[in-house]
């Protein structure tokens, strides 16, 4: 059997390293590598944890611990300098290892395991990546019981259950896992809106810290500033752009203003939902053409018709800001389909509560169960669209059999 090694904490300096092993004749090549503390041999057994020193040659590389977490899989942890751990691994591949990411090694391993189930291979290696605890608990919910339990159940009962009828669950799980994939994966909501709005306010308290320079001078803001924040449960990845301004869109190609109106138009159609940001205490104001194009294509119909933010494009909230100023802005002129108007002040954080809640609505995440079934990745993505779209009940097997036992590409 081929022995595979690879680092398994993140990139970066820190203060260990750890580098899995695994493979039969894994304890063969550590040995040639490693030196026990003491004068005993080393004792290789299940729960052991041995002191030591990798060596190559003469040449101690470093002072490790190894962790013989189960057979066949041991746990080299060593100090977190990216060059050590460098040096290690290129001896185990010295000794006959096959170096590996962590991922194709993570893979090798739950492989490894019988029966081999696709979905938990596939939550096991997509927790990490999760933007929130949330999203996680989705995950795992897939691997016993949700996703992995209906496919299972559909196997089990072909006969009884009609192609119709796994056409249909098939067609309402890749819906819902749109709105979920927000909070496994995170949200990007962009705001826009007429220079001098106080979108760069905004985002400074959604963030919690100063991340944009704010002025009362309009245009303050000619390139676009991102920040993160948590609206459980959802993980947002904010992003101010420069302001919406036609004189501004009309500059000569290749200035800075005409570059900074490009990227807003850009970011904005890449956008998951888009905050609106005008100012209440000001007239309304005539957005640019392509602006308002742009927003149009991202209004749906509001939450109140059923459908979720992740079943269309995207969605659109006005918030009209300053509402600590006199108000002046006429609300008849805002577009009809609007998700919701939510007034607000980003100076005081007067109504940002409710413009949270709005945000979770929006997106459908509001009351939303941990415990739904859902896809998560685009192998299983792709496999529900080629399912829901089976043309007997034989081709349907086939798909739910690749579904839950599928080679992956790692």
């Amino acid at each position: 059997m081929t022995v595979y090694a690879a680092v398994t904490t993140g990139k970066g300096t820190g203060a260990i390293s750890t580098i899995q092993v695994f493979g039969k004749e894994s304890i063969a090549i550590i040995k040639k590598i490693f030196k026990p503390a003491g004068t005993k041999p080393a004792e290789f057994k299940t729960g052991q944890i041995l002191l030591g020193t990798i060596t190559d040659g003469t040449e101690i590389v470093d002072h490790v611990t190894i962790g013989c977490e189960q057979p066949n899989s041991f746990a080299i942890n060593c100090h977190g300098n990216p060059l050590i751990a460098a040096d290690v691994m290129q001896l185990l591949g010295q000794y006959g290892a096959k170096l590996l990411t962590a991922e194709q090694l993570l893979t090798k391993i739950l492989y490894a395991q019988k029966p081999i189930n696709t979905i938990r291979v596939e939550a096991k290696l997509t927790q990490p990546k999760a933007k929130t605890i949330q999203g996680a608990k989705i995950i795992a919910n897939q691997i016993d019981a949700g996703l992995s339990k209906k496919l299972q159940s559909w196997l089990k009962n072909t006969n009884e259950i009609s192609l119709g009828k796994i056409k249909a669950e098939a067609i309402r799980i890749l819906q819902t896992s749109q709105t979920a994939k927000l909070i496994i994966y995170g949200c990007t909501l962009v705001l826009v809106g007429p220079p001098n709005s106080g979108k760069s306010t905004l985002l400074n308290y959604l963030a919690g810290r100063q991340k944009a320079i704010v002025t009362d001078i309009k245009g303050t803001t000619r390139d676009w500033v991102s920040a993160q924040c948590q609206i459980a449960p959802l993980w947002l990845k904010l992003i101010d752009t420069a302001g919406l301004d036609e004189k501004l869109a009309a500059t000569p190609k290749g200035s800075i203003e005409k570059a900074a109106q490009q990227k807003s138009i850009q970011i904005l159609e890449e956008a998951d939902l888009v905050l609106l940001v005008l100012d209440n205490s000001q007239p309304a104001v005539e957005l640019d053409d392509r602006f308002s194009e742009k927003i149009a294509d991202k209004l749906v119909p509001s939450t109140s018709s059923g459908q979720a933010l992740s079943e269309a494009e995207g969605k659109v909230l006005a918030v009209l800001n300053k509402s600590d100023l006199p108000p002046k802005f006429d609300t008849a002129k805002l577009p009809e389909n609007l998700s919701s108007t939510v007034q607000i002040s980003a100076k005081t954080g007067a109504g940002v509560e409710n413009l949270l809640e709005e945000i979770r609505q929006a997106c459908g995440v509001a009351d939303f169960d941990l415990k739904t079934t859902v896809c998560f990745t685009s192998r299983q993505e792709n496999l529900l669209t080629q399912l829901k779209n089976a043309k007997s009940k034989q081709q349907a097997a086939s798909i739910i059999t690749e579904l839950l036992n599928g080679q992956l590409r790692v």
